[in-house]
């Protein structure tokens, strides 16, 4: 099995550029459903409540596949995992079109989102765990950094796309385009290598010791995450800021749509300003984090996503809105960059399926119930008063971060350690270190 240190740099990483050139044709067309599918239920309902309560499902779906997707991507071939995973989102997309052409029922998009959000959740999980054997430890910053900068060229594209195909052939034909592309990204999964780092452990196939199966299953990553002095505080502030971001997006796009009586191909430029936001994020995001330190950046990226979804709520310049999307989605790619190496550097292999699920789970936790409250709020008091409350929660999110160790903008982070045979009352994630400025 290949060693990471045997990986050649970045530039030279077929496995790793093969793998990025796949996830960029993906990415653009999520980007097509992250606009299509609001649009198609808004075609269909006319309802800000009905899109909010979308979101919500696909949310509470993520969630509840997330209690178990560690445990199955940890014990699993996790390139054969993503390949099956992409084959049935293009199945799932690609037949939406013919289906909602039989029979135009609201039920059918909740049903996709369900089932999709099921397969994009186990997929999530193995993308995060593969990519620290696919480049050298020193690269995982860049690597992560590229994946992220893909998505915002996706986010800037993909919108643009998806207004103009929602206009040519409707939102529904959109959806299956995106079908489409998770077939391509299947395909070029099959070239690529996962080898896992020679001097990491296999997660154990039976629990020889007896161990509940719950503990298997969600409680190691947590415990690794509540003993761990920053993913700790990160987990708990990140749950209260998904609150507002899962329904920010909703909350755009009925302001331009609906609001502001905008088409779609408008709100497609509006939401690719966005995507520039978080392309110029991607590439500082490694300046970025080595100059200011983690915690400065996080706290920074949670300042300026309050910013956009207050302003955004009270502006009725669709120029000005395009503006604020594009330094929202600065903060969330700068915020995402960084807390992802994060969690890559200092959880161990074999582990770290489990611990980026149990993150996504309890983070993710608030985010339907954010965006149910949020479309409610806006539906019975307009959409600037729940900007603005969407607002001041991130103001106080910020407030509260400051009292905790992220304030300290350079920390030192914890060496990679064993949890899973740690005995009971120890720490996960090993003896405590001292920690100490450094520069990531």
């Amino acid at each position: 099995m290949t060693d990471q240190g045997e990986r050649p740099a970045l530039g030279r990483n077929k496995d790793f550029n093969v793998f990025w050139l796949g996830q960029a044709l993906s990415v653009l067309g999520g980007s097509v459903s992250l606009l299509a599918l609001p649009l198609l239920v808004l075609h269909a309902t006319g309802s800000v409540a009905q899109l909010g309560l979308v979101t919500a499902v696909s949310g509470v779906a993520g969630i509840g596949t997330g209690v178990f997707a560690g445990y199955l991507v940890d014990r699993v071939d996790r390139r054969r995992l993503m390949i099956v995973c992409d084959l049935g989102r293009g199945l799932l997309l690609g037949t939406l079109p013919l289906l909602w052409a039989a029979a135009p029922r609201i039920w059918l998009l909740y049903v996709l989102t369900v089932l999709v959000g099921v397969l994009k959740t186990l997929f999530d999980v193995a993308y995060v765990t593969a990519v620290p054997n696919l480049v050298r430890p020193q690269d995982l910053t860049a690597a992560n950094g590229r994946l992220m900068s893909t998505f915002a060229f996706g986010t800037l594209l993909g919108p643009v796309a998806a207004g103009f195909l929602a206009v040519a052939v409707g939102p529904d034909w959109a959806l299956g385009v995106d079908g489409a592309t998770f077939l391509v990204s299947a395909a070029s999964l099959a070239w690529v290598r996962f080898p896992r780092p020679a001097g990491e452990p296999q997660a154990p196939r039976r629990d020889a010791a007896g161990q509940r199966l719950l503990q298997e299953v969600f409680v190691v990553g947590f415990r690794f995450l509540w003993t761990h002095p920053l993913m700790r505080p990160l987990t708990v502030l990140l749950t209260l800021l998904t609150f507002v971001t899962m329904g920010a997006t909703d909350l755009l796009i009925f302001r331009v749509r609906e609001d502001l009586g905008r088409d779609a191909a408008t709100l497609g430029y509006v939401m690719a300003a966005g995507g520039a936001g978080g392309l110029l994020a991607a590439f500082a995001a490694g300046a970025l984090r080595r100059r200011l330190g983690f915690g400065t950046c996080w706290l920074a990226s949670v300042a300026l996503i309050g910013l956009a979804v207050a302003g955004t709520g009270i502006s009725r310049s669709v120029p000005l809105i395009a503006v604020l999307a594009a330094v929202s989605m600065f903060g969330m790619t700068l915020a995402g960059v960084c807390s992802m190496t994060l969690r890559q550097e200092v959880t161990p292999d074999h582990l770290l399926g489990r611990v980026t699920s149990a993150f996504w789970t309890v983070h993710n936790a608030s985010g339907p119930v954010g965006a149910a409250v949020l479309t409610v709020l806006a539906a019975r008091h307009g959409v600037p008063a729940a900007g603005l409350a969407g607002g001041a929660l991130c103001l106080l999110i910020l407030a509260a971060g400051l009292l905790t160790p992220l304030r300290a903008g350079r920390t030192a982070a914890v060496p990679k350690a064993a949890v899973a045979g740690a005995p009971a009352g120890a720490p996960a994630g090993g003896p405590r270190r001292p920690w100490r400025p450094y520069h990531r």
